[in-house]
């Protein structure tokens, strides 16, 4: 059975990151760079983002029973063949993915430019991974 409550909320804690984003995100790379604090709050939203899209993708393979992800890229691979996201997004979130563990796992030094030009991308990409998947439980049954 499908936890669209937890779905709901997931989308809104990533919707909430989002508009956290945009105020913490400064207008220009050197404004960024130069702020830690600036620097290491859109490091963190830009994880707890990803991470809330990465467990709505869970909630939808264990609800709507396709089977148990060997690990997180079969979430992905399972969604498409189910027609619940469609092959661009799951490219785009395969990426996600990947920049979430440097973010997490710090391998060597983080760029700080490529996040900055990342940070406005995730957040574009959010929404339309929010829009596909409220897409998605309309056409469920409830």
């Amino acid at each position: 059975m499908l936890d669209r409550e937890r779905i709901l909320a997931k989308l809104d804690a990533l919707h909430g990151c989002e508009r956290e984003l945009q105020v913490v995100l400064p207008e220009t790379l050197d404004e960024y760079v130069s702020s830690i604090e600036k620097r290491r709050a859109t490091e963190r939203l830009l994880q707890v983002s990803i991470e809330c899209i990465l467990d709505v993708c869970n909630l939808f393979v264990t609800g709507m029973r396709l089977g148990l992800p060997a690990e997180e890229e079969n979430l992905l691979d399972r969604l498409e063949h189910a027609a619940i996201l469609s092959p661009e997004l799951v490219r785009t979130l395969r990426a996600m993915r990947r920049f979430r563990k440097i973010l997490v796992r710090e391998y060597g030094a983080i760029d700080n430019q490529i996040v900055f030009r990342l940070a406005d991308q995730i957040r574009r990409d959010a929404e339309l991974f929010t829009a596909e998947v409220t897409r998605a439980l309309s056409g469920l049954p409830s």
